[in-house]
């Protein structure tokens, strides 16, 4: 059941299964606790690739032509000039869902999120077919919510890894240049 609270005894590079059949390994300290602040946009700063299920979902939630690019040969959310002082990248951009209340138009008014979204601030890798879940490098420098709380990641590792990831062809969650 997503989100059901449970405390998960794990360790660092350990094995768990996160949903029935689907299982990833555990990169990070499992006493880490997260939760969104209302002060920070640090994951809206972020191109976002979708799969094709996000793809079909942001369909029935936005004008997917107006709302995604090209990248790569993928398609992304698109960033977008923001007015706003602090919520931004450095280049002044951020994902064309971020209101002007500093909230998610997909997640504020559809309780959804593409599978990407989902993740952070984790970061998922592909390795030997396996999902090795760690935390963003930056984050530890630029998400607010990450020790602020009582929320164990790992104890809602269902609510950050949707079981749908696991279905996603390149799963990865980092974009090389």
């Amino acid at each position: 059941m997503a989100g059901a609270s449970r405390r998960v005894v794990v360790t660092d590079g350990q094995r768990i299964e996160v949903h029935p059949g689907c299982e990833a390994v555990v990169e990070f300290d499992p006493d880490l606790t997260f939760e969104c602040v209302d002060s920070c946009t640090w994951c809206c700063q972020h191109g976002v690739l979708l799969s094709d299920p996000d793809l079909v979902g942001l369909a029935k939630r936005a004008n997917v032509n107006e709302a995604t690019v090209d990248f790569r040969g993928q398609q992304a959310v698109k960033r977008e000039p923001k007015d706003r002082e602090n919520d931004v990248a450095p280049d002044g951009a951020a994902c064309f869902f971020l209101r002007d209340d500093g909230l998610c138009a997909l997640h504020a008014e559809h309780d959804w999120k593409p599978v990407r979204c989902s993740v952070f601030p984790l970061s998922v890798e592909l390795e030997d077919d396996d999902l090795h879940i760690s935390i963003r490098e930056e984050a530890h420098d630029h998400c607010e919510g990450l020790d602020v709380s009582e929320r164990r990641v790992i104890d809602h590792l269902d609510d950050f890894l949707p079981e749908r990831l696991w279905s996603i062809a390149n799963p990865e969650t980092a974009i090389e240049p």
